[in-house]
């Protein structure tokens, strides 16, 4: 417990340092990315490194639980505080990963409900689907609806959320001392309110609804919660590097990394003949998307720039963060059965750390709340594009749980 003291505070003393230098205005992307990884190291390290050592030593925890529940001192008002930092911890560290293990009976974990559910669908040769009272075909009618309500849910809310975004980024909200115009710049800070109004809507849905008993670690949220960031990150930072035919393969050419991935991290495997068919889809969305840009004379060389090694790099980073976060998503909700609320609480939690600490790594946390109090025609526009993202979220999260982070790269794509 020593060392695990000593490199936290060797990593807090580096925090305190580096949390005094401002982000240059005028920072390449590698100067940038070395700040973004050695800041959010600087939280991530500590908090690893203290869950790794509960984890190896649970008794630590569990201990303290127990001698909470037993002693009388600590059902008083003043020990409170312990009572709430001790199932916290508890809460973070392990969840209620030892009544999900009690409750499952197969080799995989599953439940005797997914069991049931397993035995049903292998014999598939009934008519009637047993406990819903339905016909296949009206169950497949019912599921194709349902896919269409996502996609109309998905499409619908990052179209929409698309057009609020660039508005807000390219609309001038009055003019200086020196008749300059005034515009907000700080995709981040946007992010940050977003992520903000997502887990206060998904906490209110939680509290106030039935939700399944919640038994995952809340850290494992952490690691979908990065991904993500840095996916955004990748993609924005590769439009400064890549020409538009690139960004085209990139965009159209999701699915085969999402397959790759999922061998990694669900452990799922793929038929020869699904990959052919995600190579020709990926060709086909191509071709679509070449002939719309010829047709809007996006592709005229004269005024693009080359694709160079760095966003070849970001748009590889881009698509393996992003695999990842699907996956890793569709993991959890495999692994734990826990709603699309739920997720959505988790991993929003960690967004909101993370965007946070990187706001005020960077020092630019004020600024955005003085720009916020100067303009409130800005917060208006703000949040409405955080509730437009907040409902795209829900459609995420609830397109993973039903049909899996492939379904949900074809969708996107």
């Amino acid at each position: 417990m020593t060392s695990l003291r000593a490199a936290s505070l060797l990593l807090l003393l580096l925090a305190s340092f580096i949390g005094t230098v401002t982000a240059s205005p005028n920072e390449t992307t590698w100067q940038s990315l070395q700040n973004n990884v050695l800041s959010y190291l600087i939280l991530v390290i500590p908090a690893a490194l203290f869950i790794r050592y509960f984890r190896q030593h649970p008794d630590v925890i569990k201990s303290n639980a127990e001698q909470i529940n037993s002693d009388a001192r600590y059902r008083t008002k003043s020990y409170s505080q312990i009572v709430v930092c001790s199932s916290l911890a508890r809460q973070c560290v392990f969840g209620e990963e030892d009544t999900l293990a009690a409750g499952s009976t197969g080799k995989n974990g599953s439940s005797p409900e997914n069991s049931k559910e397993g035995s049903s669908s292998s014999s598939s040769d009934i008519d009637v689907e047993a406990g819903t009272g339905l016909t296949r075909k009206e169950t497949m009618m019912k599921s194709a609806m349902q896919l269409l309500f996502c996609v109309a849910g998905l499409q619908g809310s990052y179209l929409t959320w698309g057009v609020l975004q660039e508005m807000i980024m390219t609309r001038s909200y009055g003019t200086d001392e020196d008749g300059n115009e005034i515009r907000f710049t700080n995709s981040q800070y946007l992010v940050f309110i977003n992520r903000i109004l997502a887990f206060i809507a998904a906490y209110i849905v939680c509290r106030m609804t039935t939700q399944p008993r919640h038994t995952a670690p809340l850290y494992r949220y952490s690691f979908a919660s990065m991904s993500n960031i840095m996916s955004s990150w990748c993609q924005y930072e590769a439009l400064k590097y890549v020409s538009f035919p690139t960004q085209v393969l990139a965009k159209s050419s999701k699915i085969i990394p999402v397959m790759i991935m999922g061998k990694y991290v669900q452990s799922k495997t793929y038929p020869a003949y699904e990959y052919v068919c995600a190579a020709i889809l990926s060709l086909g969305v191509s071709l679509f998307l070449f002939a719309k840009a010829e047709d809007e004379g996006k592709l005229d060389t004269t005024n693009q720039q080359n694709t160079s090694l760095m966003g070849l790099l970001l748009l590889v980073g881009y698509m393996a963060f992003d695999s990842f976060t699907s996956n890793f998503q569709a993991h959890l909700f495999n692994s734990y059965k826990m709603s699309s609320y739920q997720m959505m609480y988790g991993v929003n939690l960690f967004s909101c750390i993370f965007t946070l600490w990187s706001l005020i790594q960077h020092g630019t946390f004020s600024e955005c709340l003085r720009f916020t109090a100067e303009h409130p025609d800005f917060m208006v526009q703000a949040v409405i594009l955080s509730i437009t993202s907040a409902t795209g979220q829900m459609f995420i999260f609830y397109t993973l749980s039903k049909y899996g982070a492939l379904v949900f790269a074809i969708i996107m794509t």
